[in-house]
């Protein structure tokens, strides 16, 4: 199995006065990448920001970070090669924001990044399975998309399940209510890229907290390749 726990704050939920610190501390705390979450105040009604924040971010924090840019927004194809030339280095998009996925997948892929596809709660798996095989991770809305701290959505757990048991090596991330009391759902069911917003920048230790869920996480991989 291909796949490797992977722990994401979401930095929406920090001090956006201290957006560069804040991201640097969530990486001295542990934080295997960041995710950007980008709304456009039509796709969902909260508005946040775009590619020449994630520019400023690249220039402070440097090459190495992963940004992974959740794009909440109506017309995705549109900040492709912005988001490509600001620093970005996975481009998620929501299957419900496009009519052609594919050509938009290719269009990413062209710009020099990884490709993630997302799903709404109301949104079934099987719709994303046919463009599983060509992107890098899928991400599954454990939350209505649009805002933070919502309560996490357990009925989304089977999805994730199929997703791991039908592509075995995909990343599959997870989004929304995430911590320490809901990880070990979101482990048992195969996910393994967590977003995790006030949970972990909102605790007194995040670094304990990222420990704690990517070893509820590696756990769950190492059974997983156990019972195979």
């Amino acid at each position: 199995m291909a796949y490797t726990a992977k722990i994401g704050p979401s930095i929406l939920s920090s001090d956006l006065a201290r957006l560069g610190s804040e991201c640097v501390r969530m990486l001295e705390c542990g934080a295997d990448y960041l995710h950007l979450d980008v709304m456009d105040g039509h796709f969902v009604p909260n508005l946040t920001f775009g590619h020449p924040m994630v520019e400023c971010l690249r220039k402070s924090l440097g090459p190495d970070p992963f940004f992974d840019m959740h794009m909440m927004v109506s017309r995705p194809e549109q900040w492709v090669k912005p988001m490509s030339a600001a620093g970005a280095n996975q481009y998620t998009f929501h299957l419900e924001s496009t009519t052609n996925p594919g050509n938009l997948i290719k269009e990413i892929r062209e710009a020099g990044m990884k490709v993630g596809l997302a799903i709404k709660p109301g949104t079934t798996v099987e719709e994303l399975a046919p463009w599983a095989n060509q992107i890098d991770m899928a991400l599954v809305m454990t939350v209505e998309p649009g805002f933070g701290g919502q309560k996490f959505m357990v009925d989304m757990m089977p999805k994730v399940s199929w997703l791991r048991g039908q592509f075995p090596s995909l990343d599959i991330e997870v989004d929304g209510g995430v911590g320490p009391d809901t990880i070990h759902r979101c482990a048992e069911a195969g996910a393994n890229m967590i977003v995790s917003g006030s949970a972990v920048i909102g605790s007194a230790d995040p670094r304990s907290v990222i420990a704690l869920l990517r070893t509820a996480v590696s756990e769950a991989i190492q059974k997983r390749s156990l019972d195979r």
